[in-house]
């Protein structure tokens, strides 16, 4: 295929792009190394558990909670630190300068202040510039799946995926990433409420503009507060 007609982002500037974000670095590891981690990790989860008087070496349904819950950790909660992304490919939009839109982006992520889940959904839009670049569709739900296997409060999600997907996209008149999310830390702890949920949205270009036609098409599409969301 022509070169200017694929383009191939890497795995390292997607990784920077979130670390600028204070979304951790991904360290992609050897299966040495993973095994080695998660060794490590099960022998302090263990001691967690003891300083906190669990007798777990003597309960046969969590003598081996260490360890599955460092395997957790290493292989899905946090498998977006240690796991190298597949390339992000580009191609050019062949006079295309409307709105990309896609919704409902499955999220599961973690918070850093409590480690309790955030389960929701991402949308995502960007407006085409001329000459410019349109993602592979399936590898929006990639940037998703890497930054959101990290570990983050979600307000630095939502910017770390706003940011990759505006590098990535070049020449682009705008991008807006939303996230929809519940988070276990306000259901099992502290105020303990069921059924709240947190919007955040980072938008550029166009969709900063409350006049813009590809802002009302964005939030219409998304059905969060008829295009008037706060940024």
């Amino acid at each position: 295929m022509d070169n200017n007609r694929k383009k191939q982002h890497t795995d390292l500037e997607v990784v920077q792009e979130g670390f600028a974000n204070g979304v951790a670095p991904g360290f992609p590891l050897f299966e040495l190394e993973k095994t080695e981690m998660i060794e490590a990790a099960a022998d302090a989860y263990g001691k967690f558990l003891t300083a906190l008087k669990c007798d777990w070496k003597n309960d046969p349904n969590s003598a081996d909670t260490p360890k599955r819950v460092a395997k957790a950790y290493v292989n899905d909660l946090w498998a977006g630190r240690y796991t190298a992304m597949s390339e992000i490919t580009s191609f050019p939009s062949d006079g295309y300068d409307g709105v990309v839109i896609e919704r409902n982006i499955p999220l599961t992520s973690m918070c850093s202040h409590h480690h309790q889940t955030i389960q929701g959904v991402v949308h995502i839009g960007y407006v085409v510039g001329e000459e410019g670049r349109v993602i592979g569709l399936s590898k929006l739900n990639r940037i998703v799946e890497l930054f959101g296997r990290r570990g983050a409060i979600q307000e630095q999600l939502t910017s770390a995926i706003h940011n990759a997907v505006d590098k990535i996209c070049e020449n682009n008149k705008g991008v807006v990433v939303t996230i929809v999310g519940t988070h276990n830390c306000v259901s099992c702890r502290g105020v303990k409420h069921n059924g709240a949920s947190m919007v955040t949205t980072k938008a550029s270009g166009v969709f900063r503009d409350n006049t813009s036609l590809a802002r009302q098409e964005f939030f219409d599409s998304i059905k969060i507060n008829n295009g008037t969301h706060a940024i």
